[in-house]
């Protein structure tokens, strides 16, 4: 198998691989020129995400500092907004819902390496999908690490580093986070 084939199957994979970097320098350029798009032009800097993205929705909104690994891993819903400098490491894929907001500085994780010396030395990296479901607002500085899905209508607060699954209608927090409360959902769905 290539280190590709191995990336795409879910298994360890040399991140240094030519293959491999070759999706991460695409989207350092895609990235680069959406920085170039004033952002009152948002026809354009749509056009560009899309272009990014394996999906977006109406009114995808990334604000400056916006950076991922590939992009090609990375779907998003309708109304879909990523604040300052928050950055998507979509080796495996990132899938989010509709009316989603991310706060500044804020860092989405599908990546791993190993614990071991010998691992790291080999260049290898472990992905796993990360879900977050509709109408999330997700604070400031959070962390999100690899394999965490996290339900619809969750408030994560800001300066929270969530290493596991979160159910509907809940406000989390905390480093690790856990749940601090529920929450209704007014939507009506």
């Amino acid at each position: 198998m290539t280190e590709l084939e191995k990336l795409d199957a879910g298994l360890e994979y040399d991140f240094w691989d030519e293959g491999v970097n070759s999706r991460k320098l695409r989207a350092i350029e895609v990235c680069g020129r959406l920085e170039t798009i004033p952002q009152t032009d948002e026809t354009a800097r749509a056009a560009v995400i899309k272009e990014l993205f394996a999906h977006a929705g109406e009114n995808p909104a990334l604000l400056p500092g916006f950076n991922c690994d590939y992009g090609l891993h990375i779907s998003v819903g309708e109304n879909f907004l990523a604040n300052y400098n928050v950055t998507i490491l979509d080796i495996a894929p990132v899938t989010i819902g509709d009316y989603v907001m991310i706060g500044p500085n804020t860092l989405i994780s599908t990546v791993n390496h190993p614990m071991n010396p010998s691992g790291r030395r080999k260049h290898l990296g472990i992905a796993k999908p990360v879900t977050i479901g509709n109408d999330v607002w997700i604070g400031g500085n959070v962390t999100i690490l690899p394999g965490v899905n996290i339900g619809n209508n969750v408030v994560v607060a800001a300066g929270d580093v969530v290493t596991r699954d979160f159910p509907d209608n809940c406000v989390v927090g905390g480093v690790p986070a856990g749940v601090i409360r529920e929450i209704e959902n007014d939507t009506g769905e």
